[in-house]
């Protein structure tokens, strides 16, 4: 598959992970079950493609800093998955660290928006700066904040990140994928 043909299918998986996994954070909270830990593994699987996307979108002018960026993302949001579905942390602090992923990937997604078509390019700084909202959580990490009960107030302005990456990210992926295809005339 060419790179050309390739960031729609890239663009619609990830807009489809990112929307499923959403929901199955929703249906864990109303039904249970294997919801929760199918929700902790599509936050992995939409990290790992938010780089695959990035990897799309990199500009050869920025392609080393973004990419490092978005990579790092990456890397922080299979650590939260990993860290929850282990039980080495509970799930709030395995979140902190999945919020600081999508965070970074945040603001790779403000940096790449910034030189779009205006409708995506807003969208996408919309969405970015949401998930950069995560970023609030970081010094939870250290303070190893694994208590949704006792946790600070200022920790669940993180928790609105998830708003960005679950929702805003992957609509935002959608049309990334619908403007590639008309353009190429698809």
């Amino acid at each position: 598959m060419n790179a050309e043909a390739g960031l729609p299918v890239v663009a619609i998986t990830h807009g489809v992970v990112g929307l499923t996994t959403c929901a199955c954070l929703i249906a864990f909270f109303a039904v249970g079950g294997p919801f929760g830990t199918i929700n902790d593994l599509g936050n992995a699987v939409f990290g790992v493609q938010s780089l695959a996307l990035a990897r799309f979108l990199a500009a050869p002018s920025h392609r080393f800093l973004l990419l490092g960026v978005a990579v790092v993302g990456a890397i922080l949001t299979v650590v939260g998955t990993v860290l929850v579905v282990t039980e080495v942390t509970g799930f709030y602090l395995a979140g902190l660290w999945s919020s600081f992923g999508f965070a970074l990937i945040g603001l790779w997604l403000v940096a790449v928006s910034r030189h779009g078509p205006t409708r995506l390019r807003r969208s996408g700084v919309v969405a970015g700066g949401v998930m950069l909202l995560g970023l609030v959580g970081v010094p939870g990490i250290p303070m190893g904040l694994d208590d949704m009960d006792n946790a600070p107030a200022w920790t669940f302005v993180a928790g609105v990140s998830w708003a960005g990456t679950y929702l805003l990210f992957p609509v935002w992926s959608l049309r990334l994928a619908g403007r590639d295809r008309a353009e190429r005339g698809s």
